[in-house]
């Protein structure tokens, strides 16, 4: 009995340590690039494992890390734990708050695709040339009626310390905190006459949340809050939220605006 005892004492001590509990691991075989990016003129903005053309807003450092995996641990279910391996996943730090992320690129009129994983009460968002968000939020299970915070919402301006305007989706498409979900966004930049001065609005012209529509044809008549410090103008820097809580990206494509066709 002493034996068998220190046999298996033996076994526990030497056996390699388990991965972390959670609710996924993504360990980069999980998933395919959707099909719509095998049509022309897409292009990759982030592509792991080494993290280039994006740099802290304003110039400071950043924890943003990549990552092969990343998951919501079912004990902890606040916080995103990465795996400690580079990839192609990007995660906001150890900590899950961090300075927010900008492209060295700018950019105008653009067709937009990402992925993101938010933990628990979590809050990021994608903030079109730095200035026009959209919400990343855990809205899953809400059952209130949905606002411009919720997930997929063009976030309010702010004006006077209150809220003003914004657009709220047209419904709740969220998944669970801990699943990968996707944006793509068409967005139209804003215009401007010779001499400078704005003559229309920037606009987002759709929105779809986990492949169903949410915002069409909204209009956005200045930077949404928390917005860069840059002025409005015909291109300008995308921009990830990473001060608000735990977020992870992947496959960020890009590519010019062209016409809508109806899927």
């Amino acid at each position: 009995m002493i034996r068998t005892a220190s046999l298996i004492l033996a076994l526990i001590i030497l056996a390699p340590p388990a991965e972390p509990q959670g609710i996924e691991l993504n360990d980069g075989e999980d998933h395919g690039d959707p099909p719509f990016l095998l049509e022309e003129g897409w292009r990759p903005l982030f592509n792991g494992p080494v993290l280039q053309g994006w740099h802290g807003q304003d110039g400071k450092p950043h924890e943003w890390m990549t990552t092969r995996g990343v998951r919501m641990d079912r004990y902890g279910p606040t916080r995103l734990s990465p795996v400690p391996t580079p990839g192609d996943r990007l995660v906001n730090g150890p900590q899950g708050r961090t300075v927010n992320l900008v492209t060295d690129e700018k950019f105008g009129d653009v067709e937009l695709y990402l992925e993101f994983m938010i933990s628990k009460g979590s809050n990021s968002g994608v903030y079109l040339q730095g200035l026009y968000e959209v919400q990343v939020f855990d809205s899953w299970g809400s059952l209130e009626p949905v606002k411009s915070s919720d997930c997929g919402g063009i976030y309010h301006r702010w004006i006077d310390n209150k809220g003003v305007g914004g657009s709220a989706p047209s419904r709740n498409a969220s998944r669970r905190p801990g699943e990968w979900q996707s944006f793509q966004i068409w967005f139209r930049a804003p215009r401007f006459d010779g001499s400078g001065k704005k003559v229309e609005n920037a606009k987002f012209i759709r929105v779809l949340h986990n492949g169903l529509s949410i915002q069409e044809n909204v209009e956005v008549d200045g930077p949404t809050r928390a917005h860069m410090s840059h002025p409005e103008a015909p291109l300008n820097p995308l921009m990830l939220q990473g001060d608000h809580g735990p977020v992870a990206y992947r496959n960020i494509y890009i590519r010019p605006l062209r016409p809508i066709i109806e899927r």
